[in-house]
């Protein structure tokens, strides 16, 4: 099939800018007017006015040599002069014989009067006013038609179109993410060699569903796909479609479709569809809704689609899990592209095509980075890359260093540093001491990952962090790998009381056993992890707050008392296994804490170094 080639749409001028063209026109076109009207009283010459009693004496007298008669007007020539000086007025009626000038040498010379600048002016002075008045009516009329038409756009569709830029996104543009491009290799083809499906009988889904967390490139991906297959795209996101007025929605996805249909092939991209995709019947906002009727438009169009329409939608979301069944049935989304978090290889592919357009130093390693960051979206990649040139910039540099990328990994991580915070020297040994608990249990616990640094200076909303960072990869994890990490979570609080005392605790542990009692009941209630409920799941509603408060619990106030016994024994087994493990090192405690003292910050290398003869207690061991 021949690639049409599409228009670029022309860019319309807002509103105001023609509303400021027709005032500036409307300015002018009356200032001309006044102008002209001014003019038509202008004088032609400077001449002095005298009095005409004045003016026949010394005529009489020989002391005037020419007057030019001008209706009423009187043009005065004085003797030796060449040109008129003077002006007067005579009476009306009678000629300038008549009232007094007797002197026949004198030239009298009389010139018919000139009435067209009168008759202008009174006619501009006359129709001015009507002007005026018609053109104030004018302005009003449009005025008011213009916002006649805003209110009668509220039914168009807001989206976006693409497909005549010159800097094309394509699947060459992304790194990672290659099964997703794999899957949507087949929309490319069918839009462009549809026939080829249609003589096999083929029918191509109408809608991908693009699933995946925030920042793994699913609206890029949405556009890739539009720039291999060189046709046009309709962006727009599920919140646009959704207005104060009600049905206004249902227009929008009409006049959406509509124009999807005069452009096809083409592709309609849908970001963020969980805005209006939300399961029917929940008891929330009634049952027609202005978002309802908005989804079951979105039903409609597309399962109406005409046979040989080649109009494709694709929609992405990270809350696929709340979506209507009807959007997911065949005939509509047919189906489901996941798009994970990239792994160690595409982070570094990714991360290759952020810094290509920037001054890198060849020293830099990517591939180390690329280690450090899993679990990172390709955003965050994007981030780091971006937060790295800033610093370089910062400290006028013109190359992106080692240090440059390191730091700005590190704030975006776990947050920039907070120099600007004092803390005493007690709250310093006990931030130490704090840090070094979790260093150490996490260091001789054998399924804890690897600390990769400890430091005592505030970063982010925290007093210190000590950060572990896995050697690999994962995408399980088990029983007593969750448990280590437990008990590394608690080993700042645990610290803090073997060192100070039970009732010397401080509030600097507050997050450290919120999240562990966070990860504890994850266990216990959504991975079947614990003993006396082991491979029972009991999911509860994580959605807003109305949503949990009209979905009943789906068990007892009996399971829910063992859930939360369940929950207490993990945290108690993960406190006393720390207490055991900082118990039996208390000396390589001791000797982090002193170097976090000094230093402040130690890195991965020094913490093994410091670590070298550490001893895991059986009481520790999990049997």
């Amino acid at each position: 099939m021949d690639k049409k080639k599409l228009k670029r749409p022309v860019p319309q001028k807002p509103n105001g800018k023609k509303n400021n063209v027709r005032t500036i026109l409307f300015v002018l076109f009356i200032a001309g007017f006044l102008f002209l009207g001014l003019s038509s009283y202008g004088k032609s010459e400077d001449l002095q006015s005298v009095a005409f009693s004045d003016v026949i004496r010394r005529a009489n007298n020989g002391e005037i040599s020419k007057i030019e008669v001008v209706g009423d007007e009187l043009k005065i020539t004085k003797s030796g002069e060449e040109e008129p000086s003077q002006t007067s007025r005579k009476e009306s009626g009678s000629s300038i014989y008549e009232q007094g000038l007797e002197n026949r040498d004198v030239e009298v010379k009389i010139t018919p009067e000139n009435t067209s600048g009168e008759v202008w002016s009174n006619v501009l002075f006359t129709l001015a006013p009507v002007i005026l008045l018609g053109g104030l009516l004018f302005w009003m009329m449009r005025s008011a038609q213009g916002q006649g038409n805003q209110a009668m756009s509220f039914g168009r569709s807001k989206a976006r179109l693409y497909g005549n830029e010159k800097d094309k996104v394509t699947f060459k543009d992304i790194a990672g993410s290659n099964e997703a491009k794999d899957d949507l290799e087949e929309i490319v083809d069918f839009l462009k060699s549809p026939k080829k499906y249609e003589a096999n009988g083929a029918r191509i889904p109408k809608g991908m569903l693009l699933v995946g967390p925030p920042g793994t490139g699913k609206t890029m991906l949405a556009r890739a796909v539009a720039g291999e297959a060189d046709v046009p795209f309709f962006s727009i996101s599920g919140s646009e479609f959704v207005e104060m007025f009600v049905g206004v929605g249902a227009s929008r996805v009409r006049d959406l479709f509509s124009k999807a249909k005069k452009n096809a092939p083409c592709i309609i991209f849908v970001d963020e569809i969980d805005a209006v995709g939300r399961r029917r019947g929940s008891g929330m906002g009634g049952g027609h809704d202005e978002r309802e009727q908005t989804l079951n438009q979105i039903l409609v169009e597309m399962d109406g689609f005409e046979q040989g329409v080649n109009v494709i939608v694709l929609a992405a979301t990270n809350r696929a899990d709340v979506l209507d069944p009807a959007l997911l049935r065949p005939g509509r989304f047919d189906r489901r592209v996941n798009i994970g978090l990239p792994d160690r290889k595409d982070r570094e592919a990714i991360l290759k095509v952020h810094y290509e357009k920037k001054p890198l130093e060849k020293n830099v390693n990517l591939d180390a980075l690329a280690a450090k960051t899993a679990g990172s979206s390709g955003a965050d990649l994007a981030n780091i890359a971006n937060e790295s040139a800033i610093i370089a910039a910062k400290h006028s540099r013109k190359t992106i260093t080692q240090d440059d990328v390191t730091a700005a990994f590190e704030k975006v991580a776990i947050g920039p540093e907070r120099k600007s915070k004092i803390m005493n020297d007690k709250e310093k040994e006990l931030t130490a001491y704090h840090e070094a608990g979790h260093a150490i249990v996490g260091h001789v616990l054998p399924d804890s990952d690897d600390v990769h640094k400890v430091t005592i200076i505030p970063r982010g909303g925290t007093g210190g962090v000590t950060w572990f960072i896995p050697p690999e990869d994962k995408s399980y994890h088990s029983i007593v790998e969750y448990k280590d990490i437990l008990a590394r979570m608690l080993g700042g609080r645990i610290a803090e009381e073997v060192i100070y005392g039970s009732d010397r605790v401080t509030t600097g542990a507050g997050n450290d056993l919120q999240k562990a009692a966070e990860l504890a009941r994850e266990m216990v209630t959504n991975q079947g992890m614990g003993k006396k409920l082991r491979n029972q799941v009991f999911h509860s509603d994580e959605g807003m707050m109305m949503d949990r408060m009209m979905h009943e619990r789906q068990y007892s106030d009996e399971t829910a008392k063992v859930i939360d016994d369940e929950v207490e024994a993990l945290i108690s087994e993960a406190a006393e296994r720390a207490r055991t493990v900082i118990k039996a090192n208390l000396k390589k405690l001791e000797e982090l804490k002193d170097a976090l003292l000094e230093k402040e910050t130690v890195e991965d290398v020094e913490v093994k170094k410091i670590f070298e003869g550490t001893s895991m207690p059986k009481a520790a061991a999990l049997y």
